[in-house]
C-alpha cells in the first residue's frame, strides 16, 4: 500500500495525526482489542495505540520484547517535542499493522525508504508501544526541572547491586512488546532511524518468554531457574487494584502524570550454572513454593494463600529468607506490583557460563512506596540472592496516552 506522509529526511514530521484502525473515538477507546488477518506465521492482534493510558501496561502480556534506553542529543525543546510527535504517529501506524510513511517499497527510488522493510507481510501480532521518561530528562536543557514529579526517584544503591554503567539509566525509553519478535525489533529500529540526530540507544534488552501474567486468561509461565513466576502479579481485570496501585490518580502527582504510571526495569543476572547443581528441596526452600505445581510450602495449590505461620518439620513451611514471603504483600504494607518481566540470553560469558537471566520491567503507582521497599527487603534477606545479581537499572515516568492527533508526553509540553 501507499501512504503518502510528506516524510521529511529527520524525521516523520507529516504522520503526527495520523489515525489507526478502531482508534477514532480518542480517548473514549481505551483498549480494546482487533482481530486482524494474519498473514505471516504469528497470530495478529490489534492494541490500538491511542487512548487514555498507554499499551503496553495492563496489556495481555505478549511473548517478545525489544527494550530501549536513548540519551536526547543536544537539541531544543522544540525539536524534543517534535521527536515525541513522530515517534507517536510511527508508533500508531506500526501497532495497527502499517508501514511507516511510504513504506519500504513506494517512496522514492533514489531515497532511503521510510520504512526498513522487515515487517513487510507480517501481521501487527499484538504489538504495544510504550514510551517513558527517565529523570534524567527533567534537567536545565529543556526547561523541565519543576515538571518532574516527585515520584520520579533516583532509585537508590541496593545491597548486593552489581550494576554496570552502560545498562543504567537514559533520558527515554520505548517499551515494544509482541508475539514476534521481528515485528518488536522492526519498531525500535524504526524508532531509533526516527529519532537519528535528536537521540541514541544508550542500551537495549531483548527478551522472551513472558515471565508473568497480566490477564486471568494468561497460564502462569516459568522464569529461567524453573519456577512459575508472577502467580499474584496483579491483573489487568482486578480493576481495583490497578486504580490503586499502577496508575498515577489525579492529584496524587505532577497534573501532567494523571492516567500515566512509573516503570521501573532490572536486569537480573542468574547464575544458571549454580542453580542447576542446587538440590530440588534447596531450590524450594529458596523461592518458598513447590516447582511443579506452583504451591507455596505451606499447602494448597498455586493460587492458594500462602501460611507464613503455618508449621513444619518444627520450623515455619514457608522459610524466613524465602522469595515468597519476602516479596508478599503482606510483608510489604501491602504494596503490589504489575510485572511484565521477560527471559533473556545473551550469550556466554568469557568464562564460557550463560549470560542469562531476568529482565524485571514492573510499573506501579508511585515507585517509593512500592518498588523501593519491596526491592530494600528483598536486597537484604532473600535467599535467592546467592543466585542473581542485578546488573542493570532505569526508571521512567509513564505517561498517559495520546488522543488521536495528539503524541505521548503532550500532557508534559503542551
Amino acid at each position: 500500500m501507499t501512504a503518502k506522509s510528506g516524510l521529511s529526511r529527520r524525521g516523520l514530521l507529516g504522520l503526527a495525526g495520523a489515525g489507526v484502525v478502531g482508534a477514532g473515538a480518542g480517548f473514549a477507546i481505551d483498549r480494546f482489542v482487533v482481530p486482524a488477518d494474519a498473514t505471516g506465521s504469528a497470530p495478529s492482534t490489534i492494541y490500538p495505540f491511542h487512548g487514555e493510558h498507554q499499551a503496553g501496561v495492563t496489556t495481555a502480556a505478549q511473548d517478545r520484547l525489544h527494550f530501549a534506553a536513548y540519551d536526547v542529543s543536544d537539541i531544543s525543546r522544540a525539536e524534543l517535542v517534535s521527536l515525541l510527535k513522530d515517534w507517536s504517529a510511527a508508533a500508531a501506524r506500526m501497532t495497527a499493522g502499517r508501514p511507516v510513511g511510504d513504506g519500504a517499497i513506494d517512496g522514492q527510488k533514489d531515497a532511503p525508504p521510510d520504512d526498513t522493510g522487515e515487517a513487510l507481510d507480517l501481521p501487527p501480532a499484538g504489538l504495544t508501544i510504550t514510551f517513558g521518561f527517565g529523570p534524567s530528562l527533567f534537567d536545565h536543557r529543556f526547561g523541565l526541572e519543576d515538571k518532574r514529579p516527585a515520584a520520579l526517584i533516583d532509585l537508590p544503591h541496593f545491597p548486593g547491586d552489581a550494576l554496570i554503567d552502560e545498562l543504567v539509566g537514559g533520558d527515554l525509553c520505548i517499551q515494544a512488546c509482541s508475539d514476534d519478535p521481528q515485528v518488536a525489533f522492526h519498531a525500535i529500529r524504526t524508532l531509533s532511524r526516527i529519532a537519528f540526530g535528536r537521540a541514541s540507544i544508550r542500551w537495549s534488552q531483548l527478551g522472551f518468554g513472558r515471565t508473568s501474567s497480566t490477564t486471568r486468561a494468561q497460564v502462569t509461565p516459568r522464569n529461567l531457574f524453573g519456577f512459575k513466576d508472577g502467580t499474584a502479579n496483579v491483573k489487568a481485570e482486578d480493576t481495583a487494584r490497578v486504580t490503586d496501585h499502577v496508575w498515577v490518580p489525579r492529584g496524587d502527582s505532577a497534573a501532567w502524570m494523571t492516567g500515566g504510571s512509573y516503570l521501573v526495569s532490572r536486569k537480573i543476572r542468574m547464575t544458571i550454572e549454580t542453580w542447576d547443581r542446587t538440590a530440588l528441596r534447596e531450590q524450594e526452600r529458596v523461592i518458598g513454593r513447590s516447582k511443579g505445581e506452583g504451591a507455596p510450602l505451606s499447602g494448597g495449590s498455586e493460587f492458594t494463600e500462602p501460611d507464613f505461620a503455618k508449621l513444619g518439620h518444627g520450623a515455619v513451611a514457608i522459610d524466613a529468607g524465602a522469595h515468597v514471603r519476602l516479596s508478599h504483600p503482606k510483608q510489604n504494607d501491602g504494596a503490589l506490583l504489575l510485572r511484565r518481566g521477560y527471559n533473556f540470553v545473551d550469550g556466554n560469558d568469557d568464562l564460557g557460563r550463560l549470560n542469562a537471566g531476568l529482565f524485571f520491567i514492573a510499573f506501579q503507582r508511585d515507585p517509593r512506596t512500592q518498588f523501593v521497599p519491596i526491592q530494600l527487603r528483598l536486597a537484604k534477606n532473600d535467599q535467592m540472592n546467592e543466585y542473581i545479581r542485578h546488573v542493570g537499572s532505569g526508571i521512567f515516568a509513564v505517561p498517559p496516552g495520546a488522543a488521536v492527533g495528539g503524541y505521548v508526553g503532550q500532557t508534559l509540553f503542551g
